[in-house]
């Protein structure tokens, strides 16, 4: 059995621009180092270029740079899925450690499971890159609400 999904719909069409600018605006975001790679309807892709700032008392990536990471990265994905008017904020993460955060340079890439109309539920994917080569370091599901833009 093969299961296909539609393509969401696009309510507004500067939504690459809008998308975009939560890596651009987000002081938090630039301030770590986080880099937006793509962006399309639904989906986003970011790097990280690890520094030692990133890492925790035994060297590995800090949890909380790979969990930021994951919930921004679904954030902007779902960003690409609202109208002109309205933000992304989230509301819920869970985010699933599942090895020690090594490597190069972190790679995450988010996609959106469900586009409502008031809930997006997007997941992350955050890979730890050595030599070119990425291993599945963390899993996150991240729930948005979409609201007015009024909180922007």
């Amino acid at each position: 059995m093969q299961i296909s999904q539609k393509p969401f719909k696009i309510r507004n069409r500067q939504f690459l621009d809008q998308a975009s600018e939560l890596f651009q605006k987000a002081k938090f975001i630039k301030d770590v180092g986080y880099e937006l790679i793509e962006i399309d309807g639904g989906s986003c892709k970011s790097r990280l270029h690890l520094q030692d700032r990133h890492m925790q008392q035994n060297n590995f990536v800090h949890a909380g740079v790979i969990a930021t990471m994951a919930d921004h990265t679904a954030g902007a994905a779902g960003a690409t899925l609202i109208g002109e008017n309205e933000v992304v904020l989230s509301v819920e993460f869970k985010v699933n450690l599942l090895r020690p955060g090594l490597g190069e340079e972190l790679i995450c890439e988010a996609a959106v499971l469900k586009n409502g109309k008031t809930l997006i539920v997007a997941e992350s994917n955050v890979y730890g890159v050595k030599k070119g080569r990425g291993k599945l370091i963390a899993k996150a599901t991240v729930t948005l609400a979409v609201v007015g833009n009024q909180y922007a």
